[in-house]
């Protein structure tokens, strides 16, 4: 029952900051994303040169070190890594093309839902899918093979940047790039966006919120308590949004989103499959890597890289809808996931005569 208590108070808290970062400044339906937010901070970088979506978004370096901080309070701090990096970062680049065709991580497709955006219901259907296809090469002996302890400075890697991040906002506009239209130039206060990481950062981390984990774990263990937190958000920030007026139900003209129902769904699709190979959703592996994980690292900087190639190359998809490019990179994104789920699967691999 406290466990159960635990992860509905998290929620609880991930929806109410959504809310208030909605309604200081950050855009609608997209008041935390960690997709969108690494996309935009990419963009500040340089990594790509997409005007509308370029700045250093204080909620990621804030989710970020208050993992670090309460993991280091917790004593839950423990530095491990070496489990398929590669693998890891050609999977978090895949996950990233998958939700910039969707336009969102789960978390955003969860606040699009609360804002009354049916498209995100329809996305969710492929989420699902997605995740029980990764359950498919789970049980028939998935692994990315074991992690080891490693020294302090590896899992201190990711916090680190994230402060150097933290003094380029501060810093700006020299050395970065920042968006004065889009989606990009809609942005809370700083402090209040950071406040808001460290407080998401630290609640994951003691809940071990994970919205591909809830999914997982109700399919292979019955047990449904992590689902609760998806329950509570939803909920939390639908009143949020009714009492805001920023609710409107429908497909047409919903914010930063397109009408395409099938590409939403694949587009989560690609998102839930990828993430169940790697072990969380991209919430999570922002929080692992602040508590020290580095092949969690590694997974974010692939999703930077995605970032960085979806628009550069044209990949992403905008309220108009999915682009040619998108949708060849969507297949080369899911022949290769799937590749990884066949070739690291203990069982067929065995079969097949090829080692494990």
């Amino acid at each position: 029952m406290k466990q159960k208590i635990g992860v509905a108070i998290a929620g609880l808290i991930v929806g109410l900051v959504a809310v208030c970062l909605g309604v200081f400044g950050n855009p609608a339906n997209m008041a935390l994303c960690i997709a969108c937010f690494i996309r935009d901070t990419a963009g500040a970088l340089g990594l790509h040169q997409a005007e509308a979506v370029q700045y250093i978004r204080p909620e990621i370096i804030g989710i970020v070190l208050g993992a670090f901080i309460i993991g280091l309070l917790k004593k839950d701090h423990a530095p491990k890594g070496g489990s398929s990096p590669f693998t890891r970062f050609v999977l978090g680049i895949c996950v990233m093309v998958g939700a910039l065709i969707f336009l969102g991580c789960p978390l955003r497709m969860v606040l699009r839902m609360a804002g009354g955006d049916l498209n995100a219901v329809i996305g969710l259907v492929g989420f699902i899918g997605g995740i029980l296809t990764g359950i498919v090469f789970l049980n028939r002996g998935f692994s990315l093979k074991r992690s080891y302890e490693q020294p302090a400075s590896e899992g201190a890697g990711l916090p680190v940047v994230n402060l150097l991040l933290l003094v380029l906002v501060i810093a700006a506009p020299a050395f970065v790039l920042f968006s004065g239209s889009g989606p990009g130039s809609l942005h809370a206060p700083l402090l209040l966006s950071l406040a808001g990481g460290l407080i998401v950062g630290g609640a994951a981390q003691r809940s071990r919120l994970c919205f591909i984990g809830g999914v997982r774990d109700a399919v292979l263990f019955k047990d449904f308590h992590m689902l609760m937190p998806f329950a509570v958000i939803l909920v939390t920030v639908l009143i949020g949004n009714l009492i805001t007026g920023k609710f409107a139900v429908g497909f047409a003209d919903q914010p930063i989103a397109h009408t395409e129902w099938i590409w939403n769904i694949l587009g989560l699709y690609l998102v839930g499959f990828g993430s169940v190979l790697l072990g969380g959703c991209p919430l999570r592996q922002l929080v692992l890597a602040g508590s020290g994980n580095s092949d969690s690292g590694v997974t974010v900087w692939g999703f930077f890289v995605g970032a960085a190639i979806c628009h550069n190359f044209g990949l992403a998809s905008s309220g108009a809808g999915v682009t040619p490019n998108g949708r060849i990179a969507f297949a080369i994104c899911a022949a290769l996931v799937f590749l990884i789920a066949v070739f690291n699967t203990k069982k067929l691999s065995q079969k097949q005569g090829v080692s494990p």
